[in-house]
């Protein structure tokens, strides 16, 4: 199971949200490329970016400070947050991001998920960011009535690398990521699924990699806060 160290970008800072509030940020690094290379030097081997005003805007705000991390670091990375369309796609990946995370689009726009699948194989991801079940969308300001499962089966199909599966009432509140519901969806589709959202502690990765089918987990406000070490939680996963 790959852990991915995460970045989100909120006027040029590297910052953690509660519950997805633009209102509660906590600010841990005003140079999110040095926070990168911090990443990278204790050895993750992806890195998981989002543009948080981005979200909102519906295309790139915080691209200076994503290019600064892309030129800091070698290792992939996977970026989602305001990409809308295919010349952002087109964009982001041409600049050197691995892997394009498309997330209310994916509700509103499934046919360029399965375009830009097509047209770049392996370096297209959906985000799915739910409250109890249904996905939300717009940076999660706006809840919809699609079901979590019933979104990923409709790319089954697609050709799509990854579903980064966020239960949003988890996110940054450090009180352990929803195994059950993940390990759910990753049953019910074929595309392999990551877990974001609660990772608070070295028992959530392992509870999360012992499910035997999450191919992957996102963490942030953990790893800022010294709850769990990237150095041990890297080598207990692949020990």
């Amino acid at each position: 199971m790959i852990l991915y160290p995460a970045i989100d970008l909120k006027d040029g800072q590297a910052v953690r949200l509660l519950r997805g509030d633009m209102g509660q940020a906590t600010v841990f690094n005003s140079d999110p490329a040095a926070q990168a290379r911090a990443f990278q030097d204790a050895g993750c081997t992806w890195l998981h970016l989002v543009d948080l005003n981005g979200a909102f805007a519906g295309q790139p705000v915080n691209g200076a400070a994503v290019e600064a991390i892309l030129a800091a670091t070698s290792v992939p990375t996977q970026l989602g947050g305001g990409i809308r369309d295919m010349a952002t796609i087109e964009m982001w990946l041409t600049r050197g991001i691995a892997r394009i995370i498309l997330g209310t689009v994916a509700v509103e726009n499934p046919d360029l998920v399965r375009q830009a699948a097509t047209a770049f194989p392996g370096q297209i991801a959906v985000g799915i960011d739910a409250r109890k079940g249904r996905v939300a969308t717009k940076g999660w300001a706006e809840e919809t009535d699609v079901m979590v499962t019933d979104l990923a089966q409709q790319f089954s199909d697609a050709g799509v690398a990854a579903i980064i599966y966020t239960d949003i009432d988890r996110d940054g509140a450090m009180g352990g990521p929803n195994v059950a519901a993940t390990a759910d969806l990753a049953r019910a589709t074929s595309i392999p699924v990551i877990a974001s959202g609660g990772v608070s502690s070295l028992a959530d990765l392992i509870a999360l990699r012992d499910t035997g089918v999450i191919a992957g987990a996102i963490s942030g406000r953990a790893l800022y806060d010294g709850a769990l070490d990237l150095g041990e939680a890297l080598a207990a996963l692949t020990s």
